[in-house]
C-alpha cells in the first residue's frame, strides 16, 4: 500500500468486506465485490472468493488501473479479463480479479461497494424499476444500467449513463452498486440507500419437512441448508416468477437456467425422467425444496436467494427475465467457467 492511512483504509474495507458477506440478504456465495483506490492501484476482491472471509482469509488482489481503464475506454477485450492487469509481485498467490474490476475502475469514487441486495435485485428486475427507484431514492445522485453481462459490457453500460455526482447505480437484473471516498462513507450510504429501497417479504407457509424427507430418500436429493429457502415453492406467486426463467446472473451460474417445479404426483426420479438431466434444485408445490446431493455451498446460497428475492418482488409487476442468448453468454464465458471451478473445490 502506499501510505499509512491506505493501509488503514484496507483494513477498514476488510471488516467491512466481512459484515456485507455475513448478511445473505445483502450479499450471497462468492457474489458481491469490494475495491479500495490507492494510488494507481485498485485493491478489489478475487473472483470465486466469499466476501464473509475477507477477516480470514487473503481475498484481495492488487490490480494496475490506469492500463485497465485505457483498455475499457478502447474496447480492448483484454478488459475482459482483469487478470492480465494483476500486479504479479503484490498478488502472491496468484488470485484472479473479481470480473467486475472494470465497474470498480470506472467509478471515480475511492471506495466502491457491489452487493446482490435481495431489495435491489426484486427492484432490478421489474419492468417499472426506474420509475419505483426514482420514487425511492429523490435527492441521492443514482443512475440506472440496464442489464448487460458481467465484466466489460457492463462497464460499457455503465460508463454510458455515469455523470457527475453520481454515487449509487441500479443494474438491472442484477443488483446495487455504492461508492464513496472512505469507507466509513460508502458504509453509509450502502445502508442508507438499501433502506430506502427495502421491501416487505410475502409470508410463505412452513415446509413440509416430513413429505421433502420421504421424497429424497434415496433419490440423491436433500434438503437445503436455509429453511427460508423452501419459501420460493410454498408461495404461488414466488413460484410462478422462478418457473418462468433466470432473473439474474449468479441464479444462472449456481443453479442453471430457470427454475424446475415437480407437477402434481411427482417424485425425484420422475422429474429427472422428465427433463432428462438432474436439475441442481426441484421445487415442490407445497411442500418445499430438494437440491442435489453434490450441490455446492454457493448454490445453497443462491437457492436461499431465489426465495428471498422473489417474495420481494410485486406480484403485479411484469418482470425482465434474462434471454437464452443471454443465459448462454453466462454458462459459456470462462471467466464464470472459471469461478465455478473455484465454488465447486469449496
Amino acid at each position: 500500500m502506499a501510505t499509512q492511512a491506505d493501509a488503514q483504509e484496507l483494513a477498514d474495507l476488510r471488516a467491512l468486506s466481512a459484515r456485507i458477506g455475513s448478511n445473505p440478504h445483502l450479499t450471497q456465495a462468492a457474489g458481491g465485490n469490494t475495491s479500495l483506490k490507492a494510488g494507481h492501484t485498485l485493491w478489489i476482491k478475487a473472483s470465486g472468493t466469499w466476501l464473509k472471509d475477507a477477516l480470514s482469509e487473503d481475498i484481495m488482489v492488487p490490480v494496475a488501473m490506469v492500463p485497465l481503464i485505457e483498455a475499457v475506454e478502447r474496447r480492448d477485450p483484454a478488459a475482459d479479463k482483469p487478470q492480465a492487469f494483476a500486479i504479479d509481485a503484490l498478488n502472491p498467490r496468484g488470485l484472479r480479479p473479481s470480473i467486475e474490476t472494470t465497474v470498480h475502475a470506472l467509478m471515480p469514487q475511492r471506495v466502491v461497494l457491489h452487493v446482490h441486495c435481495v431489495d435491489t435485485i426484486s427492484l432490478a428486475v421489474q419492468a417499472d424499476c426506474e420509475i419505483e427507484v426514482a420514487r425511492r431514492l429523490e435527492g441521492i445522485g443514482w443512475a440506472y444500467v440496464p442489464y448487460r453481462r458481467p465484466g466489460l459490457p457492463l462497464a460499457q453500460g455503465i460508463a454510458e449513463r455515469l455523470r457527475p455526482g453520481v454515487d449509487v447505480l441500479i443494474l438491472g437484473n442484477h443488483g446495487l452498486v455504492v461508492a464513496a471516498e472512505t469507507v466509513a462513507d460508502a458504509e453509509r450510504l450502502l445502508h442508507r440507500v438499501r433502506s430506502l429501497l427495502a421491501r416487505t417479504a410475502r409470508t410463505a407457509a412452513e415446509p413440509d419437512a416430513a413429505a421433502l424427507t420421504a421424497l429424497a430418500d434415496d433419490s440423491g436429493y436433500r434438503l437445503p441448508t436455509d429453511i427460508e429457502a423452501h419459501a420460493v415453492a410454498l408461495d404461488a406467486d414466488s413460484r410462478r416468477m422462478a418457473e418462468a426463467g433466470s432473473l439474474y446472473p449468479d441464479h444462472v451460474i449456481f443453479l442453471g437456467q430457470g427454475s424446475v417445479v415437480a407437477r402434481p404426483g411427482e417424485h425425484v426420479a420422475d422429474v429427472i425422467a422428465r427433463l432428462g438431466v438432474k436439475p441442481v434444485a426441484i421445487l415442490f408445490p407445497g411442500s418445499g425444496v430438494l437440491m442435489r446431493g453434490d450441490a455446492s455451498t454457493g448454490a445453497a446460497a443462491m437457492q436461499r436467494c431465489l426465495a428471498d428475492v422473489t417474495a420481494r418482488i410485486d406480484i403485479t409487476a411484469r418482470l425482465n427475465y434474462l434471454t437464452a442468448a443471454e443465459n448462454d453468454e453466462l454458462i459459456n464465458w470462462d471467466a464464470e467457467q472459471y469461478r465455478q471451478k473455484l465454488n465447486a473445490a469449496g
